[in-house]
C-alpha cells in the first residue's frame, strides 16, 4: 500500500502531506478521512489500482468518485496501467481535487457540486507527474508538475475555477499556510543551500529566507497563518516541536514533545498555537496529534486503519 504524496509528484511510501487548516477543521462524521483507491492483481500477480476512489468518512461510511480518473494516463493519453491519477483532500474534509475521466480538473464539494478549472489548466503531461494540493478549507488548489521540463506550480480558487497566481517553476511547493492566505516553497540556492520562500496566494513573492540548518534538514516545514512562522519536527533521542520566524530569522520555539508510534506522513497549522501531526505506523495505521506550540502539550485527536485492500490512500490534512 503506497500514500499519495501531495507535495511530490512521485509516489512514495509513507511521505508528505496535504495543506493545513487555520479554523478548526469540520472533523465531524461528515467529513472525509481519506481517499483510497483499491488494489487488483494483474496477470502476472503485481497489483495495480482498480475500482472507483472512495471516500472513506469519520464516521467509517463510504462514498465513491464514478466521475474521477483512477488510473493515470500517460501524455499521449495512454494508460500507464500501474500508476494512480492525482487526487487530495482538503485539511476540512470538506473537499476533494481530483482529475475527471474527460481529463479535467475538478474540485467536489461534500454534498454539493463540482467546480471545474479551464481546460488549459494542465499542459500535455503524464498525468502521474501531476500533485495536487488544497488548502486546509479546500478554497485554493495548486496544481504542481514535476518531469524533465520544469512548469510553475498553479494556484486555482475552488469556488469559480479562476487562476490566481503561479509558483516559479524552479520552487518546490510545500504547501498553504494554515488560513490558505500564502504558499510556502522552497528553492535550491547557486551555493547549494536550500531557502524557504513564502509567497501570497496570487503567487507575489512576500520573503525569501536561508534558514538555520536544524529547520532546513528536518523538512517538510509548515507555514502559520501569519505567513511568517514555520513549524518543523526534529526526531532523534528527543522529539521537539521547532518554530522559526522567517521574517526575523530567528528560531522562536522548541519544545519537547513525546508522540505515539509512527512515521511522520503530515505537519500542518490548524491554529494560532496549534500544529497537527499525521504518523503513519506499518502501512496502514494513522494516528493524528494536536500539539500546543506554547506547552508542548500533545493530543491524540484520532486513529484509524485504512481499508487493507488499498492500493494507495491520500489522508485530508488539518
Amino acid at each position: 500500500m503506497r500514500i499519495v504524496p501531495l507535495l511530490t509528484a512521485a509516489l512514495l511510501a509513507l511521505t508528505a502531506v496535504p495543506a493545513a487548516a487555520q479554523a478548526a477543521p469540520h472533523h465531524d462524521h461528515d467529513s472525509i478521512r481519506y481517499a483510497s483507491v483499491k488494489g487488483c492483481p494483474d496477470k502476472d500477480g503485481a497489483s495495480r489500482p482498480c475500482g472507483q476512489w472512495r471516500l472513506v468518512m469519520h464516521d467509517g461510511g463510504r462514498r465513491t468518485l464514478p466521475d474521477a480518473q483512477v488510473v493515470a494516463l500517460d501524455a499521449r493519453r495512454r494508460s500507464t496501467v500501474t500508476s494512480p491519477a492525482p487526487i487530495a483532500v482538503s485539511g476540512d474534509g470538506q473537499r476533494v481535487a481530483y482529475l475527471t475521466k474527460a481529463g479535467r480538473l475538478a474540485v467536489r464539494v461534500l454534498g454539493g457540486g463540482v467546480t471545474l478549472m479551464p481546460k488549459d489548466a494542465l499542459p500535455r503531461v503524464a498525468q502521474n507527474e501531476v500533485t495536487l494540493q488544497l488548502s486546509g478549507d479546500g478554497a485554493r488548489l495548486a496544481v504542481a508538475i514535476q518531469n524533465d521540463r520544469p512548469a510553475a506550480t498553479k494556484i486555482f480558487d475552488t469556488a469559480n475555477g479562476a487562476l490566481l497566481g503561479t509558483v516559479p517553476a524552479d520552487e518546490t511547493l510545500l504547501g498553504f499556510s494554515g488560513d490558505g492566505d500564502e504558499v510556502l516553497s522552497t528553492i535550491e540556492s547557486d551555493d547549494s543551500v536550500t531557502d524557504l520562500v513564502v509567497r501570497d496566494q496570487t503567487g507575489e513573492h512576500l520573503v525569501r529566507v536561508t534558514p538555520p540548518q536544524v529547520v532546513a534538514a528536518n523538512g517538510p516545514q509548515a507555514l502559520a497563518g501569519d505567513g511568517h512562522t514555520a513549524a518543523v519536527l526534529i526526531r532523534g533521542r528527543k522529539t521537539e516541536l521547532l518554530t522559526y520566524d522567517l521574517a526575523t530569522d530567528e528560531v522562536t520555539g522548541r519544545r519537547k514533545i513525546k508522540l505515539p508510534d509512527g512515521e511522520l506522513n503530515m505537519i500542518d497549522w490548524t491554529g494560532d498555537t496549534q500544529v497537527t501531526l499525521h504518523l503513519v505506523s506499518g502501512s496502514s495505521r494513522m494516528t493524528i496529534v494536536q500539539v500546543d506550540t506554547g506547552t508542548g502539550a500533545v493530543r491524540v485527536r484520532d486513529r484509524y486503519t485504512v481499508l487493507k485492500d488499498s492500493f494507495v490512500f491520500a489522508a485530508c490534512g488539518g
